[in-house]
């Protein structure tokens, strides 16, 4: 690592010959692959990336001019080479996020690790640089998985639009995103990929024109004037330029020297650039390259020598829901899924080798996603969009004006619900129960345990005429939380064993082994406390407002957002029932939460059994005291 312990910042890069940055190359790489084996974190986009940073460290003057990534976990050797080599900590507190983080470092920009968002970034930043009459460079790096996403093009749009408002664009193509990129915008790039460039045709083709006496020349000139068509016959960039944006490329994006050359170019152009770039996911990391899932786009603490994960968690959320899609695909053959652009991740990999036609990838669109699912379901199949939780935000209005307006019966699944911790706060799926509480018609399940995800799949495709929604948590499944009742469509999950019981508290999903925790510490201060497990949030269940006047005070505890989630639906829900008990919501704040892992984070904003045990505690002592008090100043009637 001598080279790489000598990199302090970007402009250490200025002194290195173009050995020595290949040999700097090989030593980030061995740096990585080292490095993530410890503490997890998204390894093959980084070995992709490791020359193409470089070059654009070398060419760019950061933090000056503004290097842009799409998405953050790309920027790990950016990382290194802004100062920032201890990553042992890696998306752990206290250490290195595992996305650009203006916190860290004033090379970061953009900390949103949502994809297809760069371009808008860059726009705006490269408008305020002409308003301003700044001569600051912008260069956003986009990824061809994130170019699926219908906001990028919206953006090329505007870009198009000012013919000198310089702004470079370098396209990472690796064919991927996790899995290999798939759509028409994939095939395009594959096409430029693999055919030879016009300017080399033209080249060899003016040699031999011009030494053809009389003709030569003018049919060259002829050629070249309508070079236009020439482009789209010998390579078919044309779509980048039809809308008015320069094409260089495709240039190998690991030859530092043939990258430093069209990032000049591209530099010194007085309007917008493609860069078009081929780069190789996983380069140089052999276990990686063998990985056709994703080439190790993510990983967990591996034995750096074989890849091997160190250890092996049990059951997850994420399997159960993917084994039942299957015996449902099998039960019912109007059952198809959707994705975007995440089949492993969100666990439709086993689904779609049973059923490789009944599933769509449609890429990093969620927005597309949802109104597509709309129609599936208009023309009479049951889709299942499979989504993380975050990225559901994306579709809001696809899926309250195309998919509820529109009463169709649409099953969307939400994985890594609630807080999922270290990759931060973007990634926490902790809006989903709030943003969707407001579309009517639409229910939400929130399972507790793999047989209730099983379950509560199957009472969500049943329903046909309204959208359902079924979330759950990241990482393994715990045991199954029994039911002891049931109170409407409710599940009883702790009785409080006395006629006037203190505390009826509701339990959200993941959370009920926690609340039965709660439960047991409140009972231990003589405090008798009914759990009942609503499994559907909403609408709130019709029995749960007279369970409630049964008992003194309400706490609700959920893993979303405290603002506009279950536990204000369950309050208004009681009002409007004329229930008037004293409630106490427990989630996470309204904030945006550091990279830590989950136990830390729900530590640290007090959502943890004793936390929670300990207010209730003094809530009751509260009502009690309230009560003694009135009865000391209560008039004494003969």
């Amino acid at each position: 690592m001598d080279l790489l312990t000598r990199i302090g910042g970007p402009r250490d890069l200025d002194r290195l010959s173009l050995e020595q940055l290949e040999q700097l190359a090989e030593e980030i790489r061995t740096f990585l692959v080292d490095a993530v084996s410890k503490t997890g974190g998204h390894l093959g986009p980084n070995l992709g990336v490791v020359e193409l940073t470089i070059a654009l460290h070398r060419v760019f003057e950061s933090p000056r001019d503004k290097v842009l990534f799409d998405t953050g976990h790309q920027s790990y050797v950016h990382k290194l080479l802004t100062g920032r080599q201890d990553f042992s900590k890696l998306k752990s507190k206290g250490g290195l996020s595992g996305y650009p983080s203006r916190a860290e470092s004033e090379h970061d920009v953009i900390e949103n690790s949502h994809a297809s968002t760069v371009l808008g970034w860059a726009d705006g930043l490269a408008k305020a640089n002409e308003v301003l009459k700044k001569d600051d460079r912008v260069v956003a790096v986009i990824g061809d998985g994130a170019l699926t996403g219908g906001m990028a093009w919206e953006a090329l749009n505007n870009i198009a639009a000012a013919k000198d408002r310089p702004l470079v664009i370098v396209v990472n193509d690796n064919e991927r995103s996790y899995a290999p990129t798939i759509g028409g915008l994939a095939n395009h790039l594959a096409t430029l990929r693999t055919t030879d460039g016009y300017e080399r045709f033209l080249a060899r083709g003016k040699d031999i024109l011009e030494r053809t006496p009389v003709v030569g020349r003018p049919l060259y000139e002829t050629l070249h004037g309508a070079k236009k068509g020439l482009k789209d016959f010998i390579a078919p960039q044309g779509m980048f330029e039809d809308l008015g944006l320069k094409y260089v490329g495709p240039i190998d994006g690991h030859d530092i020297e043939a990258l430093e050359s069209a990032l000049q170019r591209a530099k010194r152009f007085g309007g917008p650039v493609i860069v078009h770039c081929i780069t190789e996911k996983g380069r140089g990391y052999t276990p990686a390259l063998q990985d056709e899932a994703d080439r190790f786009h993510a990983v967990g603490k591996i034995h750096p020598d074989t890849g091997l994960p160190i250890s092996t968690s049990g059951l997850d959320w994420t399997s159960v829901f993917g084994e039942e899609m299957v015996k449902l695909g099998h039960e019912r053959e109007d059952i198809v899924a959707i994705t975007a652009a995440m089949l492993q991740p969100v666990g439709l990999g086993k689904f779609e080798e049973a059923f490789p036609d009944r599933i769509y990838d449609v890429g990093i669109a969620e927005q597309h996603g949802a109104v597509s699912a709309a129609g599936l379901a208009t023309g009479g199949l049951h889709p299942v969009f499979a989504v993380y939780a975050t990225f559901l935000n994306r579709a809001f209005d696809q899926v309250l004006m195309d998919v509820a307006l529109h009463r169709c019966g649409v099953t969307f699944v939400l994985d890594r619900a609630g807080i999922t911790g270290t990759d931060g706060a973007s990634h926490n799926g902790m809006w989903d129960m709030s943003i969707l509480q407001c579309v009517p018609g639409l229910r939400i399940a929130a399972p507790r345990d793999a047989d209730q995800v099983r379950a509560q799949l199957r009472e969500a495709v049943a329903v046909d005429d309204a959208p359902t929604v079924v979330r759950f948590s990241k990482g393994a499944v715990g045991p199954a939380v029994k039911a002891v009742g049931t109170a409407g469509s409710m599940d009883v999950l702790r009785e409080a064993g006395t006629d006037a019981p203190d505390v009826l508290l509701v339990s959200v999903g993941v959370l009920a082994p926690m609340c039965l925790e709660i439960a047991g510490l409140l009972d231990a201060q003589g405090i008798s406390t009914t759990v009942v497990d609503p499994r559907w949030v909403k609408p709130v269940d019709e029995a749960l407002a007279p369970l409630a006047a049964r008992h003194r005070v309400v706490v609700t505890v959920e893993d979303n957002s405290r603002a506009g989630g279950v536990g204000s639906a369950v309050s208004q829900a009681l009002r409007d029932a004329g229930v008037d008990v004293p409630l106490r919501d427990f989630g996470i704040p309204p904030v945006f939460l550091d990279h830590a892992s989950r136990k830390e984070v729900m530590a640290e904003i007090g959502l943890t059994a004793p936390d929670i045990a300990r207010q209730v505690t003094g809530l009751v002592a509260e009502l009690d005291g309230r009560y003694e008090s009135r009865a000391a100043v209560a008039p004494v009637r003969d």
